[in-house]
């Protein structure tokens, strides 16, 4: 991810919490609402997280990312779902040609009702946002942009089984999503060249599949960021929107989930917006004025990363799927 455009700030009516803590004035509130009691394990996110940065860098092409595809699908098997893959040669904007491996797990396969959360899984291969503009061409490892997501979703796929939905819960991770031009490249107008893996899947999926909404998470794990109203998600998907802030705020972690509008994205979000027709949100760690420090840079590593704001996602999107009736 991705480039932004900065917003003017828009009402919105959505009523939020402060983080749940034992000192919390607003603890009883939230105690007070029906809450799960299944609570998300920061610190197994987080080792998520180093498992996949210790491979190194995921960019297409590479060992590591041929071996980090393997290692996704086997830790969804290993938590007992349905896992396919989804499997196409695309042909990026340099020109150069790469397998492209989307990784789709499911709960509940029988049931009708679902809901998608997904993440992309893929490192950028140019770190051209860095200080040191030596570094531009290093590839970037991707703890938070990349990594985070996954881990957030592999955690919560282990607790599902617990918290019993009763909703089907697909699991989505889309490849070559970061491939996007850099300053140096020929990118494309329509940025096309970004988000790739999850164009292809909202062109090809199943006519039939037609989850009743989707996630986006990106970037969920970067240190002093927020989770604000990203601008799309408002467009396309506002219920959705108004629900999942919702859900933090009984879940008592809605001081991560602040009423703030934040920016217009190009993000995985989109394709399933425009072309799959899937009402979907990016829940994407921000700032008000753009995006975490370590954003495409050699920085993007578990040691910036915040185990809180883990749990405040995961334990946000727990909440609203023990919501679903």
């Amino acid at each position: 991810m991705k480039s932004f455009f900065p917003l003017i700030a828009l009402s919105v009516l959505l009523t939020s919490l402060s983080c749940k803590s034992p000192q919390n004035t607003e603890n009883a509130v939230a105690e007070s609402a029906d809450t799960t009691s299944v609570c998300f394990q920061p610190d197994s996110a987080f080792a998520l997280i180093v498992a996949q940065c210790d491979m190194g860098p995921r960019v297409p092409g590479s060992t590591a990312h041929a071996r980090c595809a393997r290692w996704i699908a086997s830790q969804f098997e290993a938590r007992g779902l349905v896992v396919e893959t989804q499997q196409s040669r695309q042909t990026m904007w340099d020109g150069k040609q790469f397998d492209c491996l989307n990784i789709f797990a499911r709960f509940k396969p029988e049931a009708e009702r679902r809901i998608l959360l997904c993440s992309h899984w893929d490192s950028r291969p140019w770190a051209d946002q860095d200080a040191d503009s030596t570094k531009h061409r290093q590839p970037v490892l991707a703890a938070n942009d990349g990594a985070s997501g996954v881990a957030v979703m592999l955690e919560i796929a282990r607790l599902i089984g617990e918290l019993n939905p009763a909703v089907g819960v697909d699991f989505l991770c889309f490849d070559l999503e970061d491939y996007g031009a850099p300053y140096w490249g020929n990118g494309t107008k329509d940025e096309s060249d970004w988000c790739v893996g999850s164009r292809y899947w909202a062109r090809q999926k199943e006519a039939d599949y037609k989850p009743a909404y989707a996630i986006l998470l990106d970037m969920v794990g970067g240190n002093g960021t927020q989770f604000l109203y990203e601008y799309f998600s408002r467009t396309y998907a506002q219920s959705v929107l108004a629900r999942t802030w919702a859900a933090a705020s009984t879940a008592g972690v809605g001081a991560y989930f602040p009423q703030k509008d934040g920016l217009m994205l190009t993000d995985d979000h989109l394709p399933l917006n425009r072309i799959a027709h899937i009402p979907t949100i990016d829940i994407i760690g921000t700032r008000t004025d753009g995006f975490c420090p370590t954003w495409h840079t050699t920085d993007d590593t578990p040691e910036n990363i915040s185990p809180a704001l883990l749990k405040a996602v995961g334990q946000t999107l727990l909440q609203l799927l023990y919501e679903e009736k």
